[in-house]
């Protein structure tokens, strides 16, 4: 895939980018990864593309060569703003970035059709971001897809099945009114600087009409407090939500004796509901 900008090497060089840690920044040169990374999205060309830390343009670039309608791209660091101008120039007003925290802006407002989310995020916001994502109101959401970049420790929970050691409150969350696929991952040393771990590509559709359906904060707390003690059973982890968590899980039909990683999405989302009701 090529655009005919230089190669972003010489990006970083001309504007000294160097990434920041303290900013998550993990830049990804490899433009056919990129370009791997952008197909994976699915067909963009009626879509309006949100992504959260373009840093010198990759991805970007590689999204707008893919055939995005439209890209808005929200970037905290002052220093990528001219290469993601040269980008803007390029593409003829296909491309608006917006400088800014993405923890700080509500993306629904960003556009005004079908949506999807491409991103390497930048590791420190990573799961926040999704986390507000998918607990967006009203629902179904503002976006059809999120393809995004995460450590492969964080896409293995985001995935993972109930029974097995990686399930957790994200692997509830991103999957009780969603489908969640891990579908490749991607060598450390492909980023500049190379991070200490393989990096993973998720994506997570909606599902228009989810079978389970709860409030999302109630959720959010059955599941922090069943998560957060993992190893006791849940008349113990269960404890900070009521006096009595022995009546909430008989409301819902689920054992005392088992822990939080046996129990289903759907068993999750009966512990919300009950919860409302006491």
């Amino acid at each position: 895939m090529t655009d005919d900008l230089p190669p972003l090497r010489d990006v970083i060089a001309r504007y000294g980018l160097a990434a920041r840690k303290s900013l998550g920044q993990n830049f990804l040169l490899d433009m056919n990864l990129t370009g791997r990374i952008a197909r994976a999205a699915g067909d963009l060309s009626q879509y309006t593309v949100i992504e959260v830390g373009p840093g010198p343009g990759g991805l970007t670039r590689a999204l707008l060569a893919c055939g995005a309608k439209r890209v808005v791209a929200i970037e905290q660091d002052q220093r990528a703003l001219p290469a993601l101008q040269d980008i803007c120039d390029h593409y003829h007003g296909r491309l608006e970035v917006i400088h800014g925290d993405a923890l700080r802006t509500d993306a629904s407002q960003l556009v005004d059709g079908p949506a999807k989310v491409v991103a390497n995020l930048p590791y420190n916001i990573a799961t926040p971001l999704l986390t507000g994502w998918l607990t967006a109101e009203p629902w179904p959401p503002w976006f059809s897809s999120l393809t995004l970049l995460f450590q492969k420790e964080v896409a293995v929970r985001i995935a993972a099945q109930p029974g097995s050691g990686a399930y957790g409150r994200l692997s509830v969350l991103s999957q009780w009114r969603s489908s969640a696929a891990r579908l490749f991952d991607i060598d450390r040393r492909a980023f500049t600087p190379a991070p200490k771990v393989t990096s993973s590509l998720v994506q997570i559709v909606p599902d228009c009409e989810p079978n389970t359906s709860c409030d999302s904060a109630l959720l959010q707390r059955v599941t922090a407090a069943a998560f957060g003690q993992r190893r006791k059973m849940l008349r113990s982890s269960l404890k900070p939500l009521c006096d009595e968590p022995h009546k909430l899980l008989e409301c819902a039909g689920i054992s005392d004796e088992l822990r939080a990683e046996r129990l289903s999405i759907d068993d999750f989302c009966r512990l919300a509901r009950c919860l409302e009701d006491i």
